[in-house]
């Protein structure tokens, strides 16, 4: 379920950057998907940045529906299988969830308060996962872990500082490849840890 949806995200993803009218921070007037200039929420708005009507939106939206509700599953699993203490169980589970619920409505006129918030809850969750993973023997995704926070923090620090904005697609886009790999990594040890258990 996980895997599948991740995947389906990439397609969808991928589909719809093909039907982006064009414009990006860099060049209002550019045609297409910018891979290093656009962002991944040009794709949901309602027009591009060079004012078309954009076609990408209804195949962004539903990639992000997608997405966030294979990540919640995620968070849901890791907490109720890897997570060890009462505690961080319910964090991971009820802060992970409200970040994709958060994240699913980047798309709105309210995007940048469901961002902060899809953040502020994000990051509760991962720290979650990632004190989860040291208590664990996935000792591989302790040192991956760390860098996916170091990204989102970079993210972040951009974003809200607006220095070096014009790095920032670009940097988004890696980011999110590699904390999505970091998930289907840790998905898969959780699908393994559950084989193993029913196999007893």
């Amino acid at each position: 379920m996980v895997t599948g949806g991740i995947i389906t995200f990439l397609i969808l993803y991928y589909y719809s950057s093909n039907l982006y009218p064009g414009g990006s921070q860099e060049n209002l007037d550019s045609i297409g998907f910018d891979w290093i200039n656009n962002y991944w929420c040009n794709l949901m708005s309602k027009n591009g940045m060079n004012g078309a009507i954009n076609a990408a939106r209804p195949f962004a939206i539903v990639a992000m529906i997608v997405l966030c509700s294979s990540v919640s599953i995620f968070f849901y699993q890791f907490a109720e299988i890897i997570s060890q203490k009462i505690l961080w169980k319910k964090s991971i589970k009820i802060s992970g969830i409200l970040s994709m619920i958060f994240a699913t409505l980047m798309f709105t006129a309210y995007h940048d308060a469901v961002t902060i918030l899809s953040s502020l809850f994000g990051l509760i969750a991962v720290m979650g996962i990632i004190k989860g993973i040291y208590g664990s023997n996935l000792f591989y995704f302790k040192l991956t872990g760390g860098i996916c926070l170091i990204l989102l923090a970079i993210n972040n620090i951009i974003y809200y500082s607006t220095k070096f904005i014009e790095w920032l697609p670009l940097i988004q886009k890696i980011t999110l490849l590699i904390v999505l790999i970091w998930i289907l990594g840790l998905n898969g040890e959780i699908r393994n840890q559950i084989k193993e258990a029913c196999d007893k």
